[in-house]
């Protein structure tokens, strides 16, 4: 079974009939990252999302996959070696979804750092993290620093330090994983939510599953259950009774955008702000983000905003480390507010908690993994299913061994690891070129898609031949997403499937219209369907822009 949005009803059917040895509630990073360890060790998996994938954390990060640097600051010194490791191995496994981004560290007079804590911390954070000697940091004088960013705030600048961070689409990451664990023959459906457990001996044997589409409900039985579903984990385990001992705690980021002709940024910075905390600001497909804020949230798990609060900390923490850029709430051009699911630690400011991630196991059997970073979700997926593993073989005498997640290249990534990336981005732009796509378009396609870039040109070439009112190259993207990247609606493909909603969002306003007829007759929606589905882009539009 793939995954076409055209085939759901397929798939939930196999879903139904094929007994599972694991069911995986939650299609975030570390969801698609069970899901695909699981089927490479030969267990028959499904994964069930009440949202879209990627629609919750895995969506709305800071977009780095992070070497941990800031857990050095609170000795996590297990955390930073792991991550930084898990880094390198995502960037080999998926290139073209992962950019090394050298980031400067400025350190000021009376500030968090200075240059010896700056230096050592790099350099135990180098030989912690097992950086490669070409990405090893460096240390600038002070006038080396503004040579590189000119914007940064001259008074009282003694110096910077100099690592390499990586960048990354967190969304296209967690749907590129998704997709690898389906081509091994996982069962991946969004927009289904899970609304019972279902025991047998006080033992969790299954799932009701309401498809948020149609409003139908099926029952699916697994020989093991995990909950992944990151800030909903507490959600869940309420369901199976076993909500005690630790529990959530969930914090909220929110990042800004704005145009890089309004804050010309040509070098990422990380910096501390007056109130102690560590603030990103970074280059990316000409715009400039900035981010994050780190706050106690409460609210509405599924739709976390950004307060007026939110929005004018992070103003005031461009204005502190960039003054002559005179940033203004006029100038923000998109923004997405997040939440982290921490492992509650009493009396812990919210940016101490540990990001550590841990496995809880209920009476029932039901199986939670709680907390952990972006970063670390193929170690996290590991651990979750080294454990369903030993316990298959403790009840059945099943075992289970298969391929290691450690080598193996994600949807897209079979480009010749990071050496082969140039070569392989430079040969596929040529051959874009001469199908007609421009330049600019032909250089985002290849770096998004990697090495599927090629069915993607398929439909570039019918979308041509079809000669409908949507632009060829939206209507290949929107095509893509819908056959091979399980999309249904609007927001799916604006937002997790493209990332335009945030670093684009001229183009979702051009081209919203178009795609949305283009969906409608895909799949046959009714008036209601298409005017919801509308409404809910029009309202992330609107947030994006607008604070509560």
């Amino acid at each position: 079974m793939g995954f076409s949005s055209l085939e759901r009803q397929e798939t939930l059917q196999q879903m139904e009939s094929a007994p599972l040895d694991v069911l995986v509630i939650g299609g975030g990073i570390t969801g698609a990252g069970i899901a695909l360890d699981a089927t490479t060790r030969g267990m028959k998996t499904a994964v069930v999302e009440m949202q879209d994938f990627a629609a919750g954390t895995s969506s709305r990060s800071t977009k780095l996959v992070h070497g941990g640097l800031r857990y050095l600051k609170q000795f996590e010194v297990g955390v930073v070696a792991e991550v930084g490791k898990e880094r390198a191995i995502v960037y080999e496994n998926a290139p073209h979804v992962t950019t090394p981004e050298w980031m400067m560290l400025p350190f000021y007079k009376g500030g968090n750092f200075g240059p010896f804590t700056t230096n050592i911390g790099l350099r135990v954070y180098d030989f912690l993290a097992g950086v490669k000697k070409s990405e090893r940091r460096k240390m600038f004088a002070a006038d080396e620093a503004v040579k590189r960013e000119p914007l940064l705030k001259s008074d009282g600048l003694k110096g910077a330090g100099y690592y390499v961070e990586y960048k990354t689409d967190d969304a296209r990451l967690t749907i590129e994983v998704m997709k690898k664990a389906v081509e091994q023959g996982t069962l991946a459906l969004n927009y289904m939510k899970v609304v019972e457990l279902v025991y047998k001996n006080h033992k969790a044997v299954g799932v009701i599953v309401e498809d948020q589409i149609t409003g139908t409900r099926k029952t699916i039985y697994a020989k093991k259950i995990v909950n992944a579903a990151g800030p909903w984990v507490d959600t869940l385990r309420e369901k199976d009774n076993s909500k005690k001992g630790k529990t959530l705690q969930l914090t909220k980021g929110i990042h800004l955008v704005f145009d890089q002709e309004r804050f010309p940024l040509s070098q990422a910075i990380y910096f501390d702000t007056p109130d102690g905390r560590m603030v990103f600001a970074i280059p990316r497909e000409g715009k400039t983000y900035v981010g994050t804020t780190d706050t106690v949230y409460k609210g509405d798990i599924a739709s976390p905003e950004m307060t007026v609060a939110d929005r004018d900390y992070v103003l005031g923490a461009i204005d502190y480390m960039f003054p002559d850029v005179k940033i203004t709430a006029e100038d923000v051009e998109s923004s997405w507010a997040g939440l982290r699911p921490l492992i509650l630690e009493e009396g812990k400011d919210p940016s101490e908690i540990s990001r550590k991630d841990e496995i809880f196991v209920s009476d029932s059997g039901f199986i939670s993994i709680a907390g952990g970073k972006l970063t670390g979700y193929r170690k996290m997926a590991e651990s979750v299913v080294d454990l369903v593993s030993k316990q298959l073989k403790d009840e059945e005498g099943i075992i289970y061994s298969g391929i290691a997640t450690k080598n193996l290249s994600l949807s897209g990534g079979d480009v010749g690891g990071s050496k082969g990336y140039p070569a392989f981005v430079e040969q596929k732009v040529k051959k874009a070129i001469e199908l007609g796509i421009e330049k600019d378009d032909a250089e985002m396609l290849v770096s998004r898609y990697g090495s599927n870039i090629d069915q993607v040109f398929e439909l570039y070439r019918d979308a041509k031949a079809e000669a409908t009112d949507l632009d060829p190259v939206v209507q290949a993207i929107a095509s893509y997403a819908i056959r091979y990247e399980g999309a249904y609606k609007p927001v799916d493909i604006f937002v997790r499937r493209t990332g335009a909603l945030f670093f684009n969002i001229q183009w979702v306003h051009t081209h919203k219209e178009a795609v949305i007829e283009y969906l409608e007759k895909q799949f046959n929606w009714t008036k209601e369907q298409t005017e919801a589905y509308t409404e809910e882009l029009n309202e992330l539009l609107y947030r994006a822009v607008t604070p509560v």
